[in-house]
């Protein structure tokens, strides 16, 4: 007993030591470009995969994980930091064109890299479904973390994260469904395998709502913030464990709960500030489980086993590219006609290049069980994919904004801001200077003189933003979202007020959305 106790009390600090290593680490990789600037060029993301690469390199290997904690440990905050941001408000007018990028892309995707890989490369079906698979997943957190510092348009962005988001979620759900057959524990039949996908999802539908809802109402009773962010914490990795004990898929799971608490519960339940530190909380926690994933990229890489599989790998990422864009360009066009999505060839375009791979689907490749013939392979093959996505696709997505005219003008923005911030700072020295206005200690020709200037400076401050917003339609637009997120965050707290009191028993319908619409 005290031989069992002493090793738990080694596991511990060991995984403790291996936690403090891991965030020192990404910290350090954060840092750095605050110091060298021309880093800044390079994402963040692909910052921690270099220094993964170079620690793998002289052999320091910094986590230590088996593939059954994988999936696990890693996907229930990823996935439900991402839902919880996402505004449905917003996300529902791109049902159509997320759905068919989700359901029809990932079909596409896995089927033209499961060709290549097993009729050209004559790899065997199995080994071909799983790499398939694991590459149909997107990560866009390089890509969305790029579009906030250059600015580019919001709906874009939507787009991508919400295409991700949901793209993942059938992804990883086909995984496990390809994992059983590889395996042989599981029969494959066209009818079978839709009826299962059909239960597998809507058991997690069902139940991630329930839960949802339930935590959404039952953090309306209390105020506690502490405890309603520790509830979040534990509903994600509780929603995930409960689904797929009941034979779910935990990630669909996941992904609407996070959506209806995000949406719905931190409305009815939270105060401002709760939801404010909630969505701190969680991501900072995104952002560590990030960067051991980014740094398990590197750190995790068999360079022998990289130039062993070369050729599959350049025949995964040429396969991978076709697919896309019958699939991006194709279901683009589908969703143009079908639902008047508009959208144009430009944006299109940054979906198709944008679709980087990493921390899902090295989470998936990394959980392949060890009993399966060829899995150094599989992730080997994986994990070349994910690193040519990230040093070729991540390195010049910023160049192919700039080349199609997506990039605002961050400078003009910056300097419209500037006014603004000067201009603010003058309304509050004016109304502080009239405040002291019968102050026996101010001399009155100092206090005149100040009455006298200080006006005509705002005025010509005013002109002065006056201009530049007459000239600059990306600035009318901005000043627009703006004022329109703040009316919908009024309407949104007015209404949860309301709930909370007990006086509406549900969120009544957005009358602003009928206005903005």
């Amino acid at each position: 007993m005290a031989a069992e106790t002493l090793m738990g009390e080694m596991t511990i600090e060991g995984n403790l030591k291996q936690f403090l290593l891991v965030l020192s680490v990404s910290l350090t990789v954060a840092v750095l470009p605050q110091i060298w600037g021309w880093l800044r060029q390079i994402p963040y993301t692909l910052l921690l995969v270099i220094v993964g690469l170079g620690l793998a390199f002289v052999d320091v290997r910094l986590v230590t994980l088996s593939p059954e904690q994988i999936l696990l440990i890693f996907l229930p905050p990823l996935l439900f930091q991402a839902a919880w941001n996402l505004e449905w408000s917003k996300l529902k007018r791109d049902l159509v064109p997320i759905g068919l990028y989700a359901i029809l892309g990932v079909v596409i995707s896995v089927a033209g890299v499961v060709f290549a890989l097993n009729k050209i490369a004559g790899v065997s079906l199995a080994i071909a479904l799983l790499v398939g698979s694991s590459i149909s997943a997107t990560d866009p957190v390089s890509v969305i973390a790029l579009f906030e510092e250059l600015g580019v348009e919001k709906r874009l962005a939507l787009l991508v994260e919400g295409e991700s988001l949901f793209n993942d979620g059938i992804a990883i759900v086909a995984f496990i469904f390809l994992v059983g057959f590889s395996l042989g524990t599981d029969e494959v039949g066209i009818p079978l395998l839709v009826a299962r996908f059909l239960v597998f999802v809507g058991v997690g539908i069902a139940i991630g709502s329930a839960i949802g809802f339930g935590i959404s109402y039952l953090i309306q009773q209390f105020d506690l913030p502490l405890v309603e962010q520790s509830l979040t914490l534990v509903s994600a990795y509780g929603t995930y464990i409960i689904v797929e004990e009941l034979g779910g898929s935990g990630v669909i799971g996941v992904v609407s709960m996070g959506l209806i608490f995000g949406n719905f519960g931190s409305r009815i339940g939270m105060q401002p500030s709760t939801r404010l530190a909630v969505t701190q909380f969680w991501n900072f926690l995104a952002f560590f489980v990030n960067s051991i994933m980014f740094l398990l990229i590197g750190d995790r890489i068999s360079f022998a086993g990289l130039a062993a599989n070369l050729g599959l790998i350049a025949i995964t990422v040429t396969a991978m590219f076709f697919t896309l864009s019958i699939s991006i360009f194709g279901l683009g066009w589908l969703s143009n006609w079908l639902a008047k999505s508009e959208i144009s060839l430009a944006d299109q375009t940054v979906i198709w290049w944008g679709g980087l791979r990493g921390t899902v689907s090295i989470a998936l490749a990394l959980s392949v069980p060890d009993v399966l013939p060829h899995r150094e392979n599989i992730i080997a093959i994986v994990f070349g994919v994910v690193l040519f996505t990230l040093l070729v696709q991540g390195l010049t997505t910023k160049p192919l904004l700039e080349k199609l005219g997506l990039l605002s003008n961050q400078e003009l923005q910056q300097q419209y801001q500037e006014l603004i911030a000067q201009r603010v700072a003058l309304h509050r020295a004016i109304a502080h200077l009239s405040q002291i206005s019968s102050d026996p200690k101010i001399e009155p020709e100092f206090y005149h003189h100040l009455v006298s200037r200080l006006p005509q400076k705002f005025d010509s401050l005013q002109a002065e933003i006056n201009q530049m917003y007459d000239r600059s339609p990306q600035l009318r637009e901005l000043t627009i979202e703006k004022i329109e997120g703040d009316l919908r965050a009024i309407e949104a707290d007015t209404y949860a007020e309301f709930v909370r009191s007990g006086e509406l028993h549900e969120l009544p319908y957005s009358l602003l959305e009928e206005v903005f619409q």
